[in-house]
């Protein structure tokens, strides 16, 4: 008979299915960004996370917070572009977000994506509105903080897991009928309007993938 989940083993289960996610996606999110960008953003992502992937079991040793600390460095040496910089501080910035939280809590989840977005923001000098992987990451978060503000105590963690999922997908949605106004997309102006943001996409895949395999997760 298997140990139960802790926390911190299903926070190991999120990242590495990002990670999952990002390898197996690399042809996707690439034909994504060739549409109005340069077309290197799966092909970018997959070669950061295939490392995260292939030295697992050394860089998910330690705390919550080391692990995602571990995977930042990972993200920010080999990731290449504008990604690179942008994962990598999400990924530093939810570390600490957890710092000394050896099994974090539903609203250390939320705590985790607020650090990672803003870092990003600040990054990239990016917000809401600019079609970037913010219009899917913020709404998941403000659709997490919400329902943990509104009481909803019978919540699972699969429940939330989904609804980040569905908030995900909305929101990276409609950054289709936006024009972009940061990163390579934002070269091309008007011909940026149509098709959805690469990254909030990514964001919302991932999310999906989460959800999807909440109950199968070992």
């Amino acid at each position: 008979m298997s140990s139960p989940s802790t926390p911190a083993d299903d926070l190991a289960f999120v990242v590495r299915t990002m990670a999952r996610t990002a390898v197996d996606n690399e042809k996707a999110f690439s034909d994504l960004d060739a549409v109005a960008g340069d077309g290197d953003f799966g092909f970018s992502l997959a070669r950061g996370f295939e490392i995260v992937l292939a030295d697992w079991d050394t860089l998910a040793t330690g705390t919550p917070a080391d692990l995602l600390k571990n995977v930042a460095l990972v993200i920010s040496k080999r990731v290449g572009g504008t990604s690179g910089p942008l994962w990598g501080t999400a990924f530093l910035r939810a570390s600490g977000a957890v710092k000394d939280r050896p099994e974090p809590d539903a609203r250390d989840a939320v705590a985790m994506l607020r650090a990672a977005a803003e870092g990003i923001g600040t990054r990239g000098k990016s917000g809401l509105g600019d079609k970037t992987l913010l219009d899917a990451l913020i709404p998941m978060t403000d659709a997490l903080e919400q329902r943990l503000a509104d009481g909803e105590q019978g919540d699972s963690a699969a429940e939330l897991a989904r609804l980040a999922a569905t908030s995900a997908r909305a929101a990276a949605d409609a950054t289709t009928s936006m024009q972009a106004r940061r990163g390579r997309q934002s070269y091309t102006g008007e011909r940026s309007i149509g098709s959805p943001d690469p990254g909030a996409v990514a964001v919302a895949v991932m999310a999906e993938r989460v959800a999807a395999d909440w109950d199968a997760r070992d």
